[in-house]
């Protein structure tokens, strides 16, 4: 059976103190319906900037209670569809938004068709590659808006928390209280403008929990790659924590020494970044799966 949870029950913050929509067990297949970033308020180009509601950004339907999911357990969240629910996707940028906002005099919204498995942006046809943007659990304490990623998750923007990934996060408190939301139909490495192509969508996954594992999360594998990811105040700061915690990974999974997992890192390893556009900077390093057989 499919327990289908509304895009209605919505969060703006990861806490420990918000009531659970509904309890699901360990791989039970869930679908989960999504609003876009913008809380599905954008409908044209035309519409006034400032009839944007900040205070709704980056809704996550949820949370969702875990039953058997206890303090330092780990979340594993397998997922296995998306789609994407509405024609057309929306884009943000212009004055102090993105990488570039202190160049910019006015602000910009773009609406952008999808259809035919693409995105037309422009005279462009981007092929659709539908990812989770806000993904996690809740904080053993205090309360994280939907937009912060972190340890716990959250918004980390990263574009291979996609179709077939699995997604591994932290069990802070009982039933891990889980929600996710700000879907894109495609998004480049950085995020660069503030925002991807920006869509409401269904989400189908289903859980596992895993027991007695010294992981530093959050972490995400996909079909040929493995990946531990970091959100700090600087990307150097969070290139340095990634990195640490793939060592980390590989000693007390593979038993590798310190000086072998760098040396395999360094070899072979890719750091990469997720999004430079939060209040925190994300980055992932990447190692492939093929080299711990």
């Amino acid at each position: 059976m499919l327990i289908k949870i509304k895009k209605e029950n919505s969060i703006f913050n990861f806490s420990k103190t918000n009531t659970p929509i509904a309890k699901v067990k360990p791989k039970e297949k869930i679908c989960i319906e999504t609003k876009d970033a913008l809380s599905d308020e954008i409908k044209s180009e035309s519409q006034p900037f400032d009839s944007i509601n900040w205070e709704k950004v980056n809704p996550a339907t949820g949370p969702l209670f875990i039953e058997g999911a206890k303090e330092g357990d780990i979340l594993e969240v397998n997922i296995e569809n998306i789609k994407i629910t509405r024609e057309y996707g929306v884009m943000l940028t212009g004055k102090d938004m993105g990488v570039l906002g202190d160049s910019f005099e006015r602000s910009f919204i773009k609406i952008v068709p999808i259809k035919e498995n693409k995105a037309f942006l422009y005279d462009y046809e981007i092929p659709l590659k539908p990812m989770i943007g806000v993904i996690g659990t809740a904080p053993k304490e205090g309360s994280i808006p939907c937009g912060t990623p972190g340890e716990h998750g959250g918004n980390m923007d990263c574009n291979i928390i996609g179709e077939g990934a699995t997604v591994y996060l932290p069990v802070n408190v009982e039933g891990a209280l889980f929600a996710l939301g700000d879907l894109h139909a495609a998004m480049g490495d950085g995020e660069v403008c503030v925002t991807g192509v920006e869509i409401p969508a269904e989400v189908f996954i289903s859980f596992n929990i895993l027991k007695d594992k010294d992981w530093k999360l959050p972490m995400v594998k996909t079909e040929k790659n493995i990946y531990t990811l970091a959100s700090k105040p600087s990307l150097d700061e969070a290139s340095l924590t990634a990195t640490k915690n793939m060592v980390h990974f590989l000693n007390q999974e593979y038993k590798l020494s310190k000086e072998k997992a760098m040396f395999l890192l360094s070899a072979i390893g890719n750091l990469q970044i997720c999004q430079v556009v939060d209040p925190l900077k994300t980055v992932r390093i990447e190692l492939p799966l093929e080299f711990l057989k």
